[in-house]
């Protein structure tokens, strides 16, 4: 397949799909890839798991956010399948090895968290069926905490980094020169974005990890328009259902941590909110890491590991 083949899905909506060709090389996230249908787009994901897992192997859904995709998560995964986790990362719509609609209006915060429920509902069984253990950042933060908000049963721990659940305001000044560069910038170069947004410094290999879902604009309708989805005004269409998630999350008991870095200029200032308003929050081992930004899982990505696994533990 032609990098710049147009598909389009049974429901209508046209696509891109990034070949395979592209992630060759990924020696540092050797996990094969599989795939499910979510509303008629092939949506990817890995499994790593221990070597005998058992029918009571707990399970973490680790969800990013923008630009990036699983591979994100590549410090993280090899520390909880050595302590007895089964773990599942999937990309979002529009990024990593998942199709990419060409045009912005199916990319709704809605259509978001929808494509996760199906998602879950798609792998129930493979992952074992069980309540997940969510971890979410940046975007994997905002669709994750309304799909656990909105359906409760599916989770039954909450770790949550450098992520916020808007209710018509805005994160602050950082975020908003993002906004307006993610719109005006000629070219998006995600590989540079991950790199300008961590506190170490990324390899030239891991750059190209991130460029590797885009060949070209065509393919990046989703990543252009996350950032315009953050319901940052109160007629925001997604205003709404946060604050329904903020109703349930603040009746929330079951055990939430929060793992942040607080000198990330975009959503360093977010913690508070989460371990204010979750009563689960409550005594529970927050950590902040430095040296880290945006991107704490490239920075702190065997840290953060190790924290989940002592507070599970």
């Amino acid at each position: 397949m032609a990098d710049s083949e147009i598909l389009t899905s049974g429901r209508g909506v046209a696509y891109v799909r990034t070949t395979e060709e592209r992630f060759g090389g990924l020696g540092d996230y050797p996990y094969e890839p599989r795939y499910v249908e979510v509303d008629g787009l092939r949506m990817a994901y890995v499994v790593a798991e221990p070597d005998r897992p058992g029918e009571d192997t707990n399970t973490f859904l680790l969800l990013h956010g923008e630009p990036t995709w699983g591979y994100l998560y590549r410090k993280m995964i090899p520390s909880l399948v050595v302590a007895g986790y089964r773990v599942v990362v999937p990309d979002l719509i529009g990024f990593g090895r998942s199709d990419k609609p060409i045009e912005r209006a199916p990319y709704t915060y809605a259509n978001h968290v929808e494509w996760m429920r199906q998602f879950l509902a798609a792998t129930a069984t493979e992952r074992g069926g069980g309540p997940l253990h969510l971890f979410g950042q940046d975007w994997g933060g905002l669709i994750g905490l309304r799909v656990a908000a909105e359906n409760p049963d599916l989770i039954d721990r909450l770790i949550l980094a450098n992520t916020g659940l808007p209710e018509g305001q805005s994160p602050g000044a950082g975020f908003e020169f993002w906004l307006q560069f993610s719109q005006d910038v000629e070219f998006l170069d995600c590989g540079r974005l991950v790199d300008n947004a961590t506190a170490t410094e990324l390899s030239e290999a891991a750059q190209e990890a991130y460029r590797a879902p885009f060949p070209e604009e065509l393919y990046m309708a989703g990543a252009r328009h996350f950032p315009m989805l953050v319901p940052i005004s109160p007629d925001d269409p997604a205003v709404p259902a946060n604050r329904a998630a903020w109703n349930v999350l603040e009746q929330w008991t079951k055990p939430v941590l929060t793992l942040w870095a607080p000198d990330d200029p975009v959503l360093g200032n977010g913690q508070a909110a989460f371990t204010e308003r979750i009563p689960g929050a409550a005594g529970q081992p927050h950590a902040q890491f430095r040296p880290a930004s945006h991107f704490i899982q490239e920075d702190q990505g065997p840290a953060l590991a190790e924290a989940i696994v002592a507070w599970l533990g």
